[in-house]
């Protein structure tokens, strides 16, 4: 089977601004996987028409399938027509299917239909129209120079539906397309990138099908296995043997797949444990507590947060010694340890869990900025382990990353 190159192409410039997200990319992206087609290029270009002619040139030059998407609209920014019609040199014209149900839509809804809406029923003349069952422009398929373009609106429903009622069985009828792609994603944590590829280097360096990918991200590593085959079956077949050699080299920082989190693994080892647990956050300020609180299901486990930022907070609510405090100070492992202690006790849960340290600017306490305590205590053995950390970022970098170490030690902990 042929191998054929795939790029996606975004007209807007309300994208470039950022003011809404390129989701309809995303979307084609793992819909053609599915049927073997590999996406190589994504690109996005505002509403100018110089610079959409520019980008399809390119495009046109590079892949075998271009999709566009957007700029198919009735008003004088809408110039994917033009901008193709002047690469291509290809007539315009009206499809009568299109503007009867333009002027059936106007005359329903008893508006004035304006000149410009005809617009959104111009096709080129040799090409394969796309009847929009969510909207009112249709899409179409057109081949020039042996490539094939197709275009579609920008809004996302109406891409899906020309996507799903038409251009996927014509691709699957014309190109014969017999082949899959799946991809599996593995997540890591506790093990930086570089020493993660370290310990994987030969299979990253024999790797043909499937493929191995690091990605990383704050605080973890995410490893993306793809494999092309035939059939879905076959494809994860491919996967599950390099997952295994995977596993067998790196899986101790092993914590789950796609699209899970750490928050979500200790969520689901808590509730399979019936244990339960409470937060005492003075430098998380309550993160620690949102971002548990973000899973389905967490008030099966997670008791409650108590934020104690201040001296007074640790002492009034938390009821931590004034002792602790005079003779190690709330920067310390011994404050840290009576916080996890008594937010368990107050909240009758299996496990306590409390965050003290500097985020900075500046030191406190007579520690640098990014030091960090976390430690969490286990109610039913009246055991606490208490970790000290460095982190290096800005305020939020260290809150985030402080609070994803909270997690990873959690996880080590249940699953000991």
């Amino acid at each position: 089977m042929r191998a054929y190159k795939a790029e996606i192409i975004a007209v807007g410039t309300e994208l470039l601004l950022g003011q809404i997200a390129n989701t309809n990319a995303q979307w084609l992206s793992k819909k053609l996987a599915d049927y073997g087609i590999g996406v190589y290029f994504h690109g996005v270009v505002g509403d100018n028409l110089d610079r959409a002619k520019s980008l399809f040139t390119h495009a046109g030059e590079r892949s075998d399938i271009i999709f566009v998407t957007g700029g198919l609209g009735p008003t004088d920014d809408d110039l994917t027509r033009e901008a193709f019609q002047s690469i291509s040199n290809k007539k315009m014209v009206e499809d009568n299917e299109t503007i009867k149900k333009i002027e059936r839509y106007f005359h329903k809804s008893n508006r004035q239909m304006t000149p410009n809406n005809r617009k959104q029923s111009l096709v080129f003349e040799d090409a394969q129209v796309l009847a929009n069952s969510a909207g009112m422009a249709p899409g179409m398929i057109v081949e020039h120079n042996q490539k094939i373009w197709i275009f579609m609106p920008g809004v996302p429903r109406e891409m899906k539906a020309i996507m799903t009622e038409h251009v996927l069985p014509y691709l699957q009828k014309e190109l014969q397309l017999n082949e899959v792609i799946e991809s599996r994603m593995l997540r890591f944590i506790g093990v930086g990138e570089s020493q993660l590829e370290h310990e994987l280097k030969d299979l990253i360096e024999k790797q043909q099908n499937p493929t191995i990918a690091p990605l990383a991200s704050e605080g973890e590593v995410g490893l993306r296995l793809t494999a092309k085959a035939s059939s879905k079956k076959e494809a994860n077949d491919l996967i599950n043997h390099i997952e295994k050699q995977v596993l067998d080299k790196v899986g101790a920082f092993f914590y789950g797949y796609d699209e899970t989190s750490i928050s979500k693994q200790v969520l689901n080892l808590l509730k399979n444990n019936n244990m339960t647990i409470a937060a005492a956050e003075s430098l998380t300020g309550g993160k620690f507590s949102s971002d548990f609180v973000t899973n389905n299901g967490a008030s099966e486990v997670f008791m409650g947060g108590v934020v104690c930022y201040s001296i007074k907070a640790k002492q009034d609510v938390l009821d931590v010694s004034s002792n602790v405090i005079e003779k190690f100070g709330t920067i310390s492992r011994e404050c840290a340890e009576e916080m996890a202690v008594k937010v368990s006790g107050k909240h009758a849960s299996t496990f306590g869990i409390s965050f003290t340290g500097v985020a900075g600017p500046d030191p406190s306490e007579g520690k640098e900025v990014g030091s960090v305590f976390i430690s969490v205590y286990n109610r039913l053995t009246g055991e606490s382990i208490t970790k000290a950390y460095h982190f290096h970022g800005d305020r939020n970098a260290i809150r985030n990353r402080t609070v994803k170490k909270g997690f990873e030690l959690l996880h080590n902990i249940l699953n000991q």
